[in-house]
């Protein structure tokens, strides 16, 4: 008997929609683009990508996918949203108001390392995945400035103490 590989969607309206598609083929996935409500039929789960959430959310709203997201997301459809995928998720953004999915119990702070100067790169102990930390580029991303009680962290305060030393030492060299 042969499995069938899943079809994993990336909400393809910007950001790194190709990285994205590249890995989840290389994971085995039927990787497809997701931008329309016919495209979004058709896929076993979600990836929102980072780029500009406002942007995404709007490009959304416009093309009337923001609704069959939340739909979809609520009555169960796998979703992964990385940095701007997360701020589209999230139920409250610190922040202008912009159009979110918000189906994820956090509320998120956009661009909380600070401006795109101030990037950084750091390693990041994951709860749940196995070989020591994984490498995280930290580019005006968000971070959860609050979660509700069935939102498990998997990358926890500690990661808090290392982005502190990496923003003062950022604000070093620009001064």
């Amino acid at each position: 008997m042969v499995a069938v590989a899943p079809v994993i969607g990336v909400l393809a309206y910007q950001g790194d929609v190709r990285e994205h598609l590249r890995a989840l083929a290389a994971v085995g996935a039927d990787a497809v683009e997701v931008r329309t409500l016919t495209d979004l039929d058709r896929v076993d789960g979600l990836v929102v990508p980072g780029s500009e959430s406002t942007v995404i959310g709007k490009l959304a709203a416009r093309y009337g996918l923001l609704e069959p997201l939340r739909e979809r997301a609520r009555a169960g459809l796998p979703v992964l949203g990385t940095c701007a995928g997360m701020i589209l998720l999230a139920r409250e953004v610190e922040g202008p108001p912009q159009d979110l999915i918000g189906v994820l119990d956090v509320r998120v702070r956009r661009n909380a390392f600070g401006r795109q100067v101030a990037s950084f790169e750091a390693e990041v102990d994951v709860k749940g995945l196995d070989g020591g930390p994984v490498s995280g580029a930290f580019i005006r991303a968000p971070w959860v400035a609050e979660s509700g009680p069935d939102v498990e962290v998997l990358a926890p305060a500690a990661l808090r103490k290392r982005v502190a030393a990496q923003l003062a030492a950022a604000a070093r060299r620009y001064r």
